[in-house]
C-alpha cells in the first residue's frame, strides 16, 4: 500500500509592523536550524531598504534570509509569483535539511503560501478587467462599481471600500468568470488542507507598547538615511514605481519638495504605519490559526522558546530532526 507523503512543517511569524517578527524568526531559526523566508510585500523589492525595513545584516545575524531586495521597482509581482517564489524556497531549504521560517506582515503572501490557490486567484479576462476599469473611470465609476459587487457579493461589498477598485473590480470578474462569490471561494480555501504543516505565530503588544515601538522604528529609519534614501528615489520615479506605495515616501517626499515640514512629514508617517498596523491586526485577528504570543516584557529568544514548545506540542518532539534542532 503506497504511503501519504508527510506535509513538511512550516512556522511562520506574522503580525503587525514593528512588533519584533524578524527578530523572533532570527531567534527560532537559530534554535530549529531555520531559514528565513521572508512574507514582506515591499521588502521584495531592490532599492529601498530603509522605506520597507529590510533587516540589517546584524538583525539577521548570520541566518539566510530569502526573498528580500530580489525583484525590479519596476517589475510588477502579485501574490500568486510570491507564492510560487516561496514554494520554490521552503522546497530548497528542507531539501537541505533545514527548516524554513516564514516571516512577514503581509497576510495575502502568508495565505498565499500555507492556503490551497484558488479557481477565483488563477483565472483572469483581460477584456472584462479593461470593462470593470472604464466603469470606475467615468464620472460617479467607483460608486457605480461598488453597487455591481453589493448586488452579487454583498459580503465582498461590506469588506471593500469604493476607492479600493482594483479588488472590486476583481470581486466581480470572479464571479462573472466562475458563477460563485469571491465570499464563497475564500469560504472554500479556508476549509481546505494546504500543502504543509503550518503553525503560525503572532507577537501580541499592548496597543499603546505597539504605538512607542512604531515611532522608535521611524526614528531608526532617518537616523539610518530615511530622507536621502527617498531623495534618491525622487531622482528616479519612473524607474522606482513600487517606493511611491512604501509608507513614508509620499510624506518625506512632500516635506523635500517644500509642501509640509519635515516634522509634520514624521508625524504623518508614524500616523500610516500605525495605520498599517491596525489593518495587519485585523487581517491576522481573523484568522483562527495564529498563535498571539504576549510579547511585552519577553525578549525575542524568550518568544522563539514558546514557539518551540507549541511546535513539540503540536508535531512532536521528533518531527524535526536532530540535525535541524539546534
Amino acid at each position: 500500500m503506497e504511503q501519504t507523503a508527510v506535509k513538511p512543517i512550516l512556522p511562520v511569524v506574522a503580525g503587525p509592523t514593528a512588533s519584533g517578527k524578524s527578530a523572533c524568526a532570527v531567534a527560532l531559526c537559530r534554535m530549529l536550524g531555520g531559514e528565513v523566508i521572508s512574507a514582506d510585500s515591499m521588502q521584495i523589492y531592490r532599492g529601498m531598504p530603509i522605506l520597507s525595513a529590510v533587516p540589517t545584516r546584524a538583525e539577521m545575524g548570520g541566518v539566510p534570509h530569502h526573498l528580500i531586495e530580489c525583484v525590479d521597482p519596476g517589475t510588477a509581482y502579485s501574490a500568486d509569483a510570491y507564492r510560487i517564489d516561496a514554494r520554490a524556497c521552503i522546497a530548497d531549504i528542507a531539501g537541505r535539511g533545514r527548516v524554513p521560517v516564514l516571516c512577514g506582515g503581509t497576510g495575502l503572501y502568508v495565505d498565499a503560501v500555507t492556503r490551497p490557490m484558488s479557481f477565483s486567484r488563477q483565472r483572469s479576462d483581460e477584456a472584462l478587467h479593461r470593462e470593470l476599469l472604464e466603469i470606475a473611470e467615468a464620472a460617479g465609476g467607483k460608486e457605480r462599481l461598488h453597487d455591481m459587487l453589493k448586488a452579487v457579493d454583498p459580503a465582498s461589498a461590506a469588506r471593500l471600500h469604493p476607492n479600493d477598485v482594483r479588488r472590486v473590480s476583481r470581486a466581480i470578474e470572479v464571479f462573472r468568470l466562475t458563477g460563485v462569490t469571491l465570499t464563497e471561494h475564500n469560504r472554500l480555501d479556508q476549509s481546505r488542507e494546504g500543502d504543509y504543516r503550518e503553525i503560525i505565530f503572532a507577537p501580541d503588544w499592548p496597543k499603546e507598547r505597539l504605538h512607542e515601538r512604531i515611532d522608535r522604528r521611524v526614528d531608526a529609519m532617518l537616523a539610518a538615511g530615511l530622507v536621502d534614501e527617498v531623495r534618491a528615489l525622487m531622482a528616479d520615479e519612473h524607474s522606482h514605481p513600487t517606493a511611491l506605495q512604501a509608507i513614508g515616501y509620499k510624506e518625506i517626499a512632500a516635506a523635500l519638495r517644500g509642501e509640509i515640514t519635515l516634522e509634520h512629514a514624521i508625524y504623518l508617517t508614524r500616523k500610516a504605519t500605525r495605520s498599517l498596523a491596525k489593518r495587519q491586526m485585523t487581517w491576522f485577528r481573523r484568522d483562527s490559526r495564529v498563535i498571539w504570543l504576549k510579547a511585552e516584557g519577553e525578549s525575542a529568544e524568550s518568544l522563539a522558546e514558546a514557539m518551540c514548545r507549541h511546535i513539540d506540542e503540536r508535531f512532536g518532539r521528533d518531527a524535526l530532526s536532530p540535525d535541524q534542532r539546534k
